[in-house]
């Protein structure tokens, strides 16, 4: 498997001589790494070439790096039924490059460069709809960026007097406890809601042996 995917690769490699900027083949999968502006161009080349003929877009996603001055990766994950292969495409982006949009290649990346675009902030040129697909409209953020906070910005609940759904800063209502995970019965540094009548009685008990 993995000498076909090499020689697939070599295949690519050559046919895009100046838009696949390395190739990888690594636990039987081949990634192809492009520079983002070729995107479009290897993704035709993908899908209409005969060796290739990676007629199925199976999936559109993001990966944060924030450490890195390119902070996205974008993967395209693509198969081939004909020849069945499958292929990784990858290009680098930061919160302003604009990633040109493959539904003019794949019409099924529609929803999965929305889903990107609301979960990561990652921005596509001549999508036809780019807007947020799983969060509500006014949403603030982007929930899957490895700089967002766990507990989100906002909380949501339902007014009874506004008669609509209203939006409030997130307040923990309950302080975080400090638990010993090997014993957190017997070791734990404070008293959990009962235990000092048990403890009451255990002292109660051990005097009245005596």
């Amino acid at each position: 498997m993995d000498e076909s995917l090499q020689d697939l690769g070599e295949h690519i490699a050559a046919g895009l001589a100046n838009e696949v900027a390395s190739f990888d083949v690594t636990r039987g999968e081949l990634t192809l790494e492009v520079p983002v502006e070729k995107i479009v161009r290897v993704l035709k080349f993908l899908r209409d070439d005969p060796a290739c003929h990676f007629s199925v877009l199976i999936d559109i996603c993001g990966v944060d790096y924030p450490e890195r001055a390119k902070r996205f990766d974008v993967v395209y994950h693509l198969l081939s039924m004909h020849q069945n292969h499958r292929v990784r495409v990858r290009v680098h982006a930061d919160e302003e490059t604009l990633v040109p949009s493959a539904t003019c290649v794949y019409p099924v990346a529609n929803w999965f460069e929305r889903e990107a675009f609301d979960m990561y902030g990652i921005l596509f040129s001549d999508h036809p709809d780019l807007r947020r697909l799983l969060t509500d409209y006014g949403f603030t953020g982007h929930p899957l960026r490895k700089d967002f906070p766990v507990t989100g910005f906002v909380e949501v609940r339902y007014d009874d007097e506004l008669k609509r759904v209203a939006y409030e800063p997130v307040q923990l209502a309950q302080e975080y406890r400090r638990f010993d995970f090997e014993s957190p019965w017997e070791a734990a540094e404070y008293l959990l809601p009962g235990d000092e009548k048990a403890s009451d009685e255990t002292k109660s008990g051990a005097g009245s042996k005596s």
